[in-house]
């Protein structure tokens, strides 16, 4: 069983994913750190050397490699990955989906403390909040083709509990 965690850059893939598979005693995997162990750099870095096309390749080349790895796993993906090169199949023809639904305005509050989301810098409030409605839009659709939904505006607990009560397929 593959669980891929997608949703919103902050909307807590990799906090969620690392609890979830400690709780289902499988591996975590988070796709941004593979892809930086693959390229050698940062994610940041690679935004800014070789641009955003560059990097949903990249992306998409690392999330089918572990989609069609034979390991049982949980998997948080990139915010993007999902909605570049056909990532919502791969992931739905692979796995359970679970999209990690937040907020903007807790979103805003997870992510200004980060400096290192490529699409998220900006030092003004306003800016980031509209940065974040874009991203969204743009994305919602492709978000809401997971096999499950959950809110994650609670605590961890709070959270793998919903998660816990999902029917399982």
């Amino acid at each position: 069983m593959k669980i891929f965690l997608i949703g919103m850059p902050g909307s807590g893939k990799s906090t969620i994913g690392k609890s979830l598979a400690i709780k289902l005693n499988l591996p975590f995997v988070d796709l941004d750190h593979e892809i930086e162990k693959q390229e050698r750099r940062l994610i940041k870095d690679i935004f800014s050397t070789s641009g955003e096309t560059y990097f949903r390749q990249v992306e998409s080349n690392a999330l089918k490699e572990i989609a069609l790895s034979s390991s049982d796993c949980v998997i948080a993906t990139g915010g993007g990955a999902p909605c570049f090169h056909d990532g919502i199949s791969v992931i739905n023809n692979h796995g359970i989906s679970i999209f990690l639904d937040v907020t903007i305005d807790e979103l805003i509050s997870r992510v200004e403390k980060n400096k290192d989301r490529p699409l998220l810098q900006s030092t003004d409030k306003a800016e980031l909040r509209n940065r974040l409605e874009a991203i969204h839009k743009s994305r919602l659709a492709c978000y809401q083709l997971a096999t499950y939904t959950v809110s994650t505006d609670d605590n961890v607990d709070s959270i793998l509990s919903k998660i816990n009560l999902l029917p399982k397929k």
